[in-house]
């Protein structure tokens, strides 16, 4: 089966792109701009093909013979909908890294689409959310009758420009948590609280992290909250401009924001992802004051996104035929997945 890495020249999709070569598969190279992407193409000797999604005759063109596509081009929040659509005309799995709650419920309205079409439609493959799904589905397992989630994490070595400008988005957006089942809007840094980390408590605030509408999907808890850890002056800053966030969300300010990100932000290094762990806390409840705790150590988000991501792709490539539709990352590829990925490890 041909696949395709779509946005292999940006941050995440290089990282993805380099160790597919180093395992010995061969995905085509794709983006926008044929010229970004030769420079990589000729360093490991993969073939390009370079196509616009603002036009649904060239991505019919570019995704011809092509089976599955890991699509690593975000926002996702615009790249999404024509690249799943491509996919699900052509007949290709879709795979992708978001971690917008707004993505996944698009991409969950095409699960019939995909299921008549007999493609795997699966967003979020990397850190977003395979560890936090796949551990939430894992304390459903041992708590059956839980009512209510509790997701948090605590990463390091900073984001990449793609995470940066989804952060961007997230302002004008406002908060998500899921609340007797629904989605429902919340202000930004709704809660806070803190997380024990090796006897030393992590203040974390709430984000609108993809896991409030995934981990519902996985394990049908009604309750669920994302935390992340910050500093506590993030939490106040956030707090203070919530008034501010239709000025935020305006096309104007989104664009001098997302401008400012390319310039400042490069993402983290080789050394800083080297040198940085990530730790998932996660905590079920039921309605009779029952807890369950756990935790997970990974590598840092970007090596794991790496690992997870290409995981999927070759269980797919290797001729997995699950039915076709909508899955979480637990769900196709079980609850304990996250725990076959290197530098992974449960306590």
């Amino acid at each position: 089966m041909d696949w395709m890495i779509y946005g292999a020249n940006g941050y995440t999709g290089r990282l993805i792109a380099g160790e597919a070569k180093r395992r010995g598969l061969r995905p085509i190279l794709a983006g926008r701009n044929a010229a970004a992407l030769d420079p990589l193409a000729k360093e490991l000797g993969l073939p390009v093909r370079a196509f616009s999604l603002d036009d649904a005759r060239a991505v019919r063109n570019g995704l011809h013979d092509v089976g599955l596509v890991l699509h690593c081009a975000g926002p996702f929040s615009r790249t999404c909908a024509p690249m799943l659509a491509g996919c699900l005309e052509a007949g290709a799995h879709y795979l992708d890294i978001t971690g917008e709650i707004d993505v996944f419920a698009h991409c969950h309205r095409q699960h019939e689409q995909a299921k008549k079409r007999g493609i795997v439609v699966i967003p979020g493959t990397g850190f977003d959310v395979v560890p936090t799904d796949c551990l939430a589905a894992q304390l459903k397992r041992e708590m059956p009758a839980a009512t209510k989630l509790v997701l948090a994490f605590d990463g390091g070595g900073g984001p990449s420009p793609g995470t940066a400008k989804t952060g961007v988005e997230g302002l004008g957006k406002g908060g998500r948590a899921r609340i007797g089942g629904k989605l429902t809007r919340v202000p930004l840094a709704w809660k806070t609280r803190s997380f024990d980390k090796d006897g030393e408590a992590r203040f974390a605030m709430t984000i609108p992290w993809g896991d409030v509408y995934t981990a519902f999907v996985s394990t049908g808890i009604a309750n669920i909250e994302v935390y992340m850890a910050v500093p506590p002056a993030t939490a106040r800053n956030l707090r203070r401009i919530r008034w501010l966030g239709p000025l935020l969300g305006s096309a104007p300010v989104q664009a001098l924001l997302k401008r400012q990100v390319e310039k400042r932000v490069p993402g983290p290094s080789p050394d800083k992802r080297a040198a940085s762990q990530t730790v998932v806390w996660g905590e079920v409840r039921d309605d009779k004051g029952r807890e369950l705790k756990a935790q997970l150590r990974t590598p840092n988000g970007y090596e794991l996104t790496v690992t997870a991501a290409l995981g999927i792709a070759q269980r797919l490539l290797a001729g997995a035929r699950p039915e076709g539709g909508y899955y979480t990352p637990s769900r196709l590829m079980g609850a304990d997945y996250v725990l076959t990925l290197p530098g992974v490890s449960r306590r």
